[in-house]
């Protein structure tokens, strides 16, 4: 399978080459250059099998170039850092709510599903191409822990992790910079997630530099992100009573859009899923494209969920590229009115099976206390804003994206209770190690340069 960019102006490339790119050339984004046909029988083969057996029968679909049996032993290994004998288990809270638990993985946070097998994507680059990679990342929270403890001691790797200081949780920003690893950089950036972000893409877009020195990219721009995600969708689908299956809504706690991009994209390739429900906090960029249809850029609030304190949520222009009928030249059209004004109205916008909502921070504090409540089950903050205005019509999947005991003060406040998990109380005594730097592509070509494998 080859894969082109969402702007049409980068040659198509195989998955591993892919992977190893991260942002396209051009700047746009990876995706397949067709999307396959999952059948019925398909579904029918698949339906029984464990998490690891699952991923290796979809991501053999996509990673083409990568030799069957290796494949296999390399998804194999990224599913034995799970705590859960189900990995992503579905849990029934009532006749129509469930909750598909993502926070079992080594970091506690959903990322930990694609980050553990793109490390060991990577790890078999460096081996396989004889040449080391440094990897750049930004983070608003769960990525950069992921990304960080899929690479952890990996020979021939640095990985160099951007987030906004001050602007992570403490359990966060310890998962990060109290590892003890010589390969791994906590980066600690003045501003916001987005400034970041766009500081990387611009160091991306840097190509002699990138090439000079072996960047690959941990965010969900790269595909290696998104499809990994795919499966626990399918994978909790399967789950679902029988009579239920073609009446589910996930509901999506979001802020890049990346993780409920790979529930849709699922959805293109043939699983009969009714509805995708994309769940924001007060920082609501996504929210208003799906109410209003104006993708606009507003103010960073910092919030009680940071992960999703996000205005421009990069993987929109997956979907936007099939929204615009797999036109680059319309993506770039958009994306370029975008980057020049903050803002891009659609006189014709396909909401298609989203919808949305908002969440501020005092109602994150009261459904986390009602959920309590009504169920005895604590949630985080992020997951929080998936329980707010749940369809009757629809049976809800909502996808608990991180542990709560990442989030101690909010759920304390909310619950009365004291959320703890041994991952994280052996981070508390740890020494934080990180670096200060500008959020300036400057800045950090020169860090990597200082720091580079």
């Amino acid at each position: 399978m080859r894969y082109i960019s969402t702007r049409g102006q980068t040659p198509a490339l195989g998955f591993s080459d892919a992977v190893a790119t991260g942002l396209a050339q051009d700047g746009g984004l990876f995706l397949p250059e067709t999307l396959p046909a999952l059948s019925a029988a398909d579904l029918a083969r698949w339906e029984k099998l464990g998490y690891a057996d699952l991923c290796f029968e979809f991501m053999r679909i996509f990673a083409t170039d990568i030799p069957v049996d290796e494949l296999r032993a390399i998804v194999a290994k990224s599913y034995t850092r799970f705590s859960h004998p189900e990995i992503a288990p579905l849990r029934r809270l009532d006749a129509r709510t469930h909750v598909l638990e993502l926070f079992h993985g080594p970091t506690l946070a959903f990322k930990d599903f694609a980050l553990q097998l793109l490390g060991n994507l990577y790890e078999r680059q460096c081996r396989v191409r004889g040449q080391s990679i440094n990897v750049l990342g930004a983070t608003s929270g769960d990525t950069g822990a992921a990304a960080i403890h899929g690479l952890l001691g990996k020979p021939g790797t640095r990985i160099f992790i951007l987030y906004p200081d001050g602007r992570v949780s403490p359990l966060q920003e310890r998962q990060m910079a109290c590892t003890g690893a010589d390969n791994v950089f906590a980066l600690a950036v003045d501003g916001t997630f987005d400034d970041a972000q766009a500081a990387l893409k611009e160091v991306f877009g840097d190509r002699t530099f990138s090439d000079r020195r072996h960047l690959s990219a941990v965010n969900s721009i790269n595909i290696a992100r998104v499809l990994p995600q795919c499966v626990y969708y399918l994978y909790a689908w399967f789950r679902l009573p029988a009579a239920e299956r073609a009446n589910v809504e996930f509901v999506v706690p979001t802020g890049n859009f990346g993780n409920v991009c790979a529930g849709w994209l699922l959805q293109q390739m043939g699983v009969p899923i009714a509805g995708f429900k994309v769940a924001t906090n007060q920082n609501a960029i996504l929210h208003r494209l799906f109410t209003t249809g104006e993708y606009r850029v507003g103010d960073v609030h910092p919030s009680l969920a940071p992960s999703m304190d996000i205005q421009v949520s990069s993987n929109f222009e997956r979907f936007l590229y099939y929204s615009l009928g797999r036109d680059p030249a319309r993506v770039r059209e958009v994306m370029q009115t975008f980057k020049a004004t903050g803002a891009y109205r659609f006189e014709k916008f396909d909401r298609g099976t989203f919808s949305a909502s908002r969440c501020t921070d005092a109602e994150i504090q009261g459904i986390i206390g009602r959920v309590y409540r009504q169920h005895g089950y604590v949630v985080d903050p992020h997951t929080a804003c998936g329980f707010k205005e749940l369809n009757p019509d629809r049976i809800s999947v909502v996808l608990a994206t991180a542990h709560p005991a990442k989030f101690p003060d909010a759920i304390r406040a909310a619950t009365g209770v004291e959320p703890t998990h041994p991952a994280l109380e052996v981070l508390k005594p740890l020494p934080v190690v990180k670096h200060r730097i500008k959020a300036t592509p400057a800045a950090i070509r020169a860090f990597i340069d200082q720091h580079a494998v």
